[in-house]
């Protein structure tokens, strides 16, 4: 687990003035939007008998606890419980805990840790995130398997041919795929790497030049930024970008939501294919991403071998040992 960061942790649109619940390492949180549109995160169990707040109803800027009618401001604060015979004064401990909570590039992103947000890296800058003119589907999907897994499995730029073969993989597994692995930017808190594919088996129809050649090329420009957040682009005639969060629930459980922005076929007609493949290509990494062992990733770089498409990897697994010795 990685503390004293900001973890994406659900999509913005899935978010109204009613009140969600997500879980994040093991503890149940609720979110909602206030009066003014602002998100708000609390702890989802009511401090008087352990009810889940997110059965509850919001009330402009309050949350209701649907079991005894206790209402919680945006802060956690309690400031009404029916029960109180008039001008008795509500305990100090009858509040609950409140996250701090921001909203950017399409997710609602909770800070996890027990140090201030300031004194922590921050949500991670992307300048190149797509805008309007792009369309954008999300799908979501649970895994049996850690997180640390998963953001591995998204940056893999070699497995495609392999586990992908009925989607964007196609053609022959047993052809050899040729990789030629870009210069490796590190940052503070993520790095970035460019890998081009020769001779890759895609198909044509998966997303250009329907009915022409097949590209004998793919350039994958992948990211990844601490603790969970995949950004991937994919480069040929028209443009198609990916970010992805993998949500922990615990140890052995991650959530992946996907965001697929496109700047073609830009119709609706077309969102609901887009959103089966994308949910199919996840379903191909499920078996093999849940079969891994161990769970999480090795601490020690050497338990596992590596070759020269696991630059990224690499550089992951190095910042994520630094990381784990500064806690």
């Amino acid at each position: 687990m990685l503390k004293n960061f900001w973890y994406a942790c659900e999509f913005s649109q899935a978010l109204t003035n009613r009140s969600k619940q997500i879980v994040l390492w093991q503890q149940t949180i609720v979110l909602y939007r206030d009066s003014t549109g602002q998100v708000v995160a609390l702890k989802d169990r009511c401090p008087h008998r352990g009810a889940a707040l997110s059965l509850g109803k919001v009330e402009g800027d309050c949350l209701r606890c649907p079991y005894h009618g206790w209402k919680f401001q945006s802060d956690g604060t309690c400031n009404e419980i029916p029960a109180n015979p008039p001008g008795v004064a509500i305990h100090p401990q009858a509040g609950v805990q409140s996250y701090p909570v921001e909203e950017k590039y399409g997710f609602i992103w909770l800070f996890w840790g027990d140090l201030p947000p300031d004194e922590c890296p921050p949500i991670p800058s992307l300048p190149e995130f797509p805008d309007s003119s792009y369309r954008a589907v999300t799908v979501e999907l649970e895994f049996q398997a850690h997180y640390s897994r998963l953001l591995e499995n998204l940056f893999d730029p070699v497995h495609a041919t392999f586990v992908h073969v009925n989607t964007f993989g196609g053609g022959d597994s047993n052809k050899q795929q040729f990789l030629t692995q870009g210069k490796l930017i590190l940052r503070d808190w993520g790095a970035s790497s460019i890998a081009i594919i020769q001779q890759a088996p895609l198909k044509a129809i998966y997303w250009q030049d329907i009915g022409k050649k097949k590209n004998s090329k793919v350039k994958l420009d992948s990211s990844f930024y601490l603790p969970n957040l995949v950004y991937q682009k994919i480069d040929f005639k028209s443009g198609l970008l990916f970010c992805i969060a993998l949500v922990p629930i615990d140890d052995r459980t991650t959530k992946v939501k996907l965001m697929c922005f496109r700047n073609f076929l830009t119709h609706s007609w077309f969102d609901r294919w887009f959103r089966k493949l994308n949910l199919q290509i996840l379903q191909e990494d499920k078996p093999v991403v849940e079969s891994q062992r161990p769970y999480a990733v090795p601490n020690d770089i050497n338990a596992e071998l590596h070759v020269a498409g696991d630059a990224l990897a690499i550089a992951y697994r190095q910042l994520l040992q630094k990381c784990l010795k500064m806690e």
